[in-house]
């Protein structure tokens, strides 16, 4: 793998200060990844959808310093100084303190909000990582001559993965392949790509409605989760088939078979928390409701024809997905049939995004 592309080896020409804001979106993986080996690589390959209004918003100031041993850096979360994230942070700037050494000669100022709820299974790791990577990405577009768009969104994305293995994902978008795979073109496990084929119609524009069974924190954390899957029993077995449902994947959003793509879509989702059900220790993120939206989902699909299926992260929160062309008819139905398995009634409607904006 080849990790030197990302080192800096222009001249470095220092700013005294500076500031710069990025909007990253989280993303839902259609195929997922549930495994990975230091540093952060995957285990398998992933697809996801790249959303639009769950989103991260990060404002980081930049103040030159005297070079220190250590990054400095505050960190503010929706106006709170916000202490107790501070260590994933600076893990985070530990881990690409190679391929950003400018980083030790400013101080850091980071303010970030949430259009959704934190750790609560929306990805918001996958947003907050990577609106900081952009970040970092501008200062560096300023400091080091001659840095092509395509580089710095490859870059943000290799940075991104340091820090949360789906925020390679987030960079970009409608559709992100990350993980090396023999049938997508220029996929990597150290970045995300764009999928490269023709996308039939019926995928543009795709919706998804995250109904918030659960807005607390998860029980468990992604972290530990994938660390699990060292020693699981059907650990080897689950990497090969995701790998090969990305195949099936990539052919489908080609062909648009919709209805296969209800159908792997779904697997996925259910396979992902068969893992976590069957390690050990295990545990079961999803709850009662969690259940009963699946349920009915199935019900309105039968008895109407619909194309809407449901697909999870690692939390309770259910992903509502389904063609554009069908938006009025199924916004009725969670309005009078799923919502009340929400908490406070309350859903976020989305669709599908191209990726990091600069504010």
């Amino acid at each position: 793998m080849n990790t030197d592309q990302f080192l800096v080896k222009s001249a470095v020409n220092y700013i005294n200060s500076s500031s710069y804001t990025w909007q990253t979106p989280s993303n839902i993986a259609l195929v997922k990844y549930w495994g990975k080996s230091n540093p952060q690589i995957p285990k398998n390959a992933s697809i996801s959808f790249t959303l639009n209004n769950c989103h991260t918003i990060t404002t980081i100031d930049f103040t030159k310093k005297e070079k220190s041993q250590s990054v400095d850096f505050d960190l503010f979360f929706e106006g709170k100084q916000k202490d107790e994230f501070k260590p994933k942070i600076a893990e985070f700037f530990n881990r690409i303190q190679e391929y950003c050494p400018y980083i030790f000669h400013y101080k850091m100022t980071i303010n970030s909000e949430n259009s959704f709820p934190h750790s609560s299974g929306i990805a918001s790791s996958a947003s907050g990582l990577s609106a900081i990577a952009m970040c970092l990405m501008s200062l560096e577009q300023e400091l080091v001559a001659g840095l092509t768009s395509e580089y710095i969104a490859k870059k943000a994305s290799f940075l991104a993965r340091l820090g949360s293995g789906s925020a390679s994902r987030s960079i970009e978008g409608p559709l992100v392949v990350w993980g090396k795979h023999p049938e997508i073109d220029g996929s990597s496990d150290l970045f995300g790509v764009k999928f490269s084929e023709k996308v039939h119609p019926i995928f543009s524009n795709y919706q998804d409605v995250i109904l918030l069974v659960d807005k607390g924190e998860k029980q468990v954390s992604s972290t530990v989760g994938h660390n699990l899957m060292h020693n699981h029993p059907f650990a080897e077995n689950r990497f090969q088939q995701a790998n090969e449902n990305l195949t099936k994947m990539s052919k489908i959003l080609q062909n648009g078979d919709i209805k296969s793509f209800i159908n792997l879509v779904e697997s996925e989702a259910l396979t992902l928390h068969a893992m976590m059900l069957t390690s050990n220790p295990y545990f079961i993120l999803m709850k009662p409701n969690t259940l009963e939206i699946i349920n009915k989902i199935w019900q309105f699909r039968e008895t109407t024809n619909s194309n809407i299926c449901f697909t999870l992260d690692a939390g309770a929160n259910v992903h509502v997905l389904f063609p554009e062309n069908e938006k009025n008819d199924v916004l009725n139905f969670i309005e009078n049939e799923l919502s009340k398995f929400c908490q406070k009634n309350h859903y976020i409607c989305d669709y599908t995004g191209l990726g990091a904006q600069k504010i």
